[in-house]
C-alpha cells in the first residue's frame, strides 16, 4: 500500500474536477475501489495505474517517486531506459544514473536470437574491464576464437583489451547483466 501514490491520484483527480465517481466511470474502477487506492488501503496494478494515468491525462512516470539517499540513486525496474540497440538484436537499459556513476556502468542486455547462424561473430576489443553475468538463457561468448557457451548463473571477468564478443545462438531471450569500467553505452 502506498499513501504518497493514493496522494497523487486525488491530487490530480481534484484539480481535474473529477469526482470519485466521474474518475469511476472513466476507468471502469469501482468508486470504493479508488477510494481505496487514493487512502492508501490497497495497491494497485501496472495496467490500472496506466489506466488512470490515461484518464488524468498523464505519463505512468508521474505516479512513481525517485528516492535519493546519500548522493545515491534507485533506480526502479520501470525507469531503466534504453541506451543503446545495436545490430538491432542487442538491446541495452541503463541500470544506473550517468551522472552519479562514473567508474563503471552497468546494463541488463537483452540479447535477441541471431537469425542467421552462419553470420560470423568477430571479437573486439575496448579499454577498462568487462564483467559479464547471465540471468537468462545461454549465451555464447567469444574470447579471442574460442567460444565458451555460458548458462543462466554463469559469469566472465575479463580485461576488456582482450578480443572478445557475445551472441545469442539460440531461438530463445537471452538476457545478461554486464558491468564495464571505463565504456559507457
Amino acid at each position: 500500500m502506498d499513501k504518497e501514490l493514493g496522494i497523487k491520484i486525488k491530487t490530480l483527480r481534484t484539480s481535474k474536477n473529477f469526482t470519485l465517481k466521474d474518475l469511476s466511470e472513466k476507468t471502469n474502477l469501482s468508486i470504493g475501489y479508488i477510494s481505496q487506492l487514493e487512502r492508501g488501503l490497497t495497491s494497485a496494478a501496472i495496467s490500472t495505474l496506466n489506466n488512470i494515468a490515461k484518464v488524468l491525462e498523464v505519463d505512468l512516470s508521474y505516479f512513481f517517486s525517485v528516492y535519493k539517499e546519500d548522493n545515491k540513486r534507485i533506480i526502479r525496474s520501470y525507469e531503466q531506459k534504453v541506451t543503446l540497440v545495436r545490430d538491432p538484436l542487442y538491446i541495452y537499459y541503463s541500470l544506473a544514473n550517468r551522472g552519479e556513476c562514473k567508474d563503471f556502468t552497468p546494463a541488463l542486455v537483452n540479447l535477441l536470437p541471431t537469425i542467421d547462424a552462419s553470420e560470423e561473430t568477430l571479437p573486439y576489443s575496448h579499454d577498462g574491464e568487462e564483467f559479464i553475468y547471465v540471468l537468462e538463457g545461454i549465451l555464447t561468448l567469444f574470447i579471442g576464437d574460442v567460444r565458451h557457451d555460458l548458462y543462466p548463473g554463469d559469469s566472465y571477468h575479463i580485461s576488456s583489451n582482450t578480443p572478445h564478443n557475445w551472441c545469442n545462438y539460440t531461438s530463445k531471450l537471452v538476457k545478461i547483466l554486464t558491468i564495464n569500467s571505463k565504456y559507457n553505452f
